[in-house]
C-alpha cells in the first residue's frame, strides 16, 4: 500500500514527505551575524593599535558595528525561527571576548581611564573594575557548564542584561574621549572620562551583583 502522507510525483521527481521537519541550518542569517562579529574583534584591535588621526575613532565605528550585530543576531533568530545550538554556544562567547578584549586594550593605554585629578587611581581602580568584569564572566559560565551537565537551564538575570548595556556604554565613551584627544582641548576629554568613568563604576556594581545573584541562586548545582 503506498503511504497516504507522501505526494505523488512523476518519476524522476523528488518525493516529498509532509511529516519530515526540515533541519535547520547552521549557517543561517543570525549565525553568520555571530562568526562576522567573531571576525570584527581582531580587526578592532588592529585599528585600536595601529596610530594615525582618527584610529580610535574607526575602533570605534568598528565596535559599534559588532554590538549591533548582537542585537540583530538575537532578533532574527527568535522572529524567523532560527535558534540554534550553534548560535546558543557562540552568540554568548562572542559578546564577552569582544566586550572584554575592549576592557583589557584599554589598560594597556594609560591615557584612557588617566583624568587630571584623580591621577593614578582612575586608572588603579578601573583595573580592578575590569578584573572584577573577568571573574563574574568566568564564574558564571562555570555555573552554566556545571547547570548543562545536570540539566539545568541557567537564564540571564534583569541585572545582567544592565550591566551589559552600562559596559557598552561605558566602552563607547572611553572611545569617545580617546578619539576626541587627538582634536579637542583637554578639559573637554576630561569631562567625558569622568562621564565614561562614572558609567563604568555603575557597569561594574551592576556586575557584582549580577554575579553574587548567580551564585545565590544557582548554589544547588554544586551540591550534587
Amino acid at each position: 500500500m503506498a503511504d497516504e502522507n507522501r505526494l505523488p510525483s512523476k518519476e524522476g521527481e523528488r518525493v516529498i514527505d509532509e511529516n519530515v521537519t526540515p533541519k535547520k541550518s547552521v549557517m543561517n542569517l543570525p549565525n553568520k551575524l555571530t562568526i562576522f562579529r567573531m571576525v570584527l574583534i581582531p580587526v578592532f584591535i588592529v585599528f585600536f593599535y595601529v596610530e594615525f588621526k582618527s584610529h580610535f575613532f574607526v575602533s570605534l565605528f568598528i565596535f559599534v558595528v559588532a554590538s549591533l550585530t548582537d542585537i540583530l543576531d538575537g532578533k532574527i533568530a527568535r522572529k524567523r525561527g532560527l535558534v540554534t545550538n550553534f548560535g546558543k554556544f557562540l552568540d554568548p562567547i562572542a559578546d564577552k571576548v569582544l566586550v572584554l578584549s575592549a576592557f583589557v586594550l584599554f589598560l594597556s593605554r594609560y591615557e584612557i581611564f588617566f583624568t587630571m585629578y584623580l591621577n593614578n587611581w582612575a586608572v588603579i581602580v578601573a583595573g580592578i573594575g575590569v578584573a572584577l568584569i573577568l571573574a563574574r564572566e568566568l564564574i558564571v559560565s562555570g555555573f552554566r557548564l556545571v547547570a548543562s551537565d545536570s540539566g539545568v537551564v541557567i537564564a540571564a538575570d534583569m541585572v545582567g542584561k544592565y550591566k551589559t548595556v552600562f559596559q557598552d556604554v561605558a566602552l563607547v565613551l572611553f572611545l569617545v574621549g580617546a578619539g576626541f584627544s587627538e582634536f579637542a582641548s583637554w578639559y573637554a576629554i576630561e569631562i567625558i572620562n569622568y562621564v565614561a568613568l562614572s558609567v563604568f563604576a555603575v557597569a561594574v556594581i551592576l556586575t557584582i551583583i549580577s554575579g553574587v545573584n548567580y551564585i545565590v541562586k544557582n548554589s544547588s548545582v554544586l551540591k550534587d
